[in-house]
């Protein structure tokens, strides 16, 4: 992660453990940014590169747990390592099985907050990298024509030129055009790269069509 901003997000009702979490974070390189409430925390802009959440369990107007679930349903998947100072089994397990990456209980070991967040930060950091290869992959199939959606995804399921021709009425002189065209903007090295490549889009599941619709 050499070379990336790392940003340690501290949502925690408590001053006083914001800006020790601060101290101690800025000092081994983190950028950190602190919030008194979840509310807080939304309402802000999100920094480039990898980040996690340090948060507390209980707090006045939301429940850390009850936070955690609403960040999934909102689709924002950022590590989360939970602090708290009255845990239980129960909740710790409702927390790891939600995604948390760590439980701990305060007070805790500034060493074991450390290892967590480093663990949190390159999740993140493989999260973001997946995300912009992901979109890099739609971009690139954006550019095809339905046609050449159309013999991608048949090529994916296995069929030759020929069996493609007959498929969708063209002749197979015309199949192969369109073949190389969706190589070349697609940037498949090979078929078995374009297989692939569809099969990430999810044109090998049946989902050429929602796939298509959803890519202008």
């Amino acid at each position: 992660m050499q070379g990336q901003r790392l940003t340690v997000y501290v949502i925690d009702d408590d001053p006083s453990v914001r800006d020790g979490l601060d101290s101690l974070l800025r000092s081994v390189g983190y950028e950190t940014r602190g919030f008194a409430s979840p509310r807080d925390f939304l309402a802000s802009s999100r920094s480039e590169g990898p980040a996690c959440i340090v948060l507390d369990v209980r707090m006045p107007d939301a429940s850390g747990l009850d936070f955690q679930g609403e960040l999934v349903r909102m689709g924002y998947p950022i590590p989360i390592i939970f602090l708290t100072g009255h845990g239980d089994v129960p909740m710790s397990v409702r927390a790891m099985k939600a995604g948390a990456v760590e439980f701990l209980l305060k007070p805790f070991r500034e060493q074991d907050l450390l290892d967590a967040i480093r663990q949190a930060l390159e999740i993140d950091r493989v999260q973001l990298r997946k995300q912009a290869a992901s979109a890099d992959l739609y971009e690139r199939f954006s550019t095809l024509t339905t046609r050449e959606r159309e013999v991608m995804t048949l090529v994916a399921r296995g069929l030759l030129n020929k069996q493609i021709a007959a498929e969708i009425s063209l002749s197979e002189i015309t199949v192969k055009v369109h073949r190389g065209q969706v190589m070349r903007k697609m940037r498949a090295d090979s078929v078995a790269d374009l297989i692939r490549m569809a099969d990430n889009l999810g044109l090998t599941d049946g989902k050429a069509g929602d796939v298509a619709s959803g890519v202008r």
